[in-house]
């Protein structure tokens, strides 16, 4: 496969996370996986679980970090507006749930792994939506 062989160890949901962006609005993939440009433009790129064991999904659930990633996107939901909170998956979806949709863009789908993202992840043009949304309420678009 072509992305392999260019990108040779990316994990496999970044390589979906690019191709989406590649056939949402045409951006081609950084040669590295360094996504250091979207938190630069204001992008935090969360998960529930901010550890885990190499090749173990889910392996660090249930230590504590669902508490504080939690706690993180409520105080962003609640202190700010107009932010796009995009949800790929059912655990990222349940921890939206508080997400008041009248200040803010909830954007959801299957998530980009392989076993899921031809069940409605490749196509969700979220990448576009979100800039249009951003651009709609003046604020910066993101260069993806």
């Amino acid at each position: 496969m072509f992305f392999r062989q260019r990108w040779g160890s990316f994990p496999p949901s970044l390589i979906n996370i690019f191709k989406e962006i590649k056939d949402d609005i045409g951006t081609n993939a950084p040669n590295t996986g360094n996504l250091t440009r979207w938190a630069e433009q204001g992008v935090l790129l969360l998960n529930a679980t901010l550890t885990v064991r190499a090749h173990q999904a889910g392996s660090h659930q249930n230590r504590g970090w669902e508490t504080f990633t939690d706690a993180a996107i409520r105080v962003l939901a609640e202190q700010r507006e107009h932010l796009v909170f995009i949800l790929w998956g059912s655990y990222a979806q349940c921890k939206g749930a508080f997400i008041d949709r009248s200040k803010h863009m909830v954007l959801t789908s299957a998530h980009p792994s392989p076993l899921s993202a031809y069940n409605g992840f490749f196509g969700n043009k979220h990448f576009s939506r979100a800039n249009a949304y951003l651009k709609e309420h003046g604020e910066q678009e993101i260069a993806w």
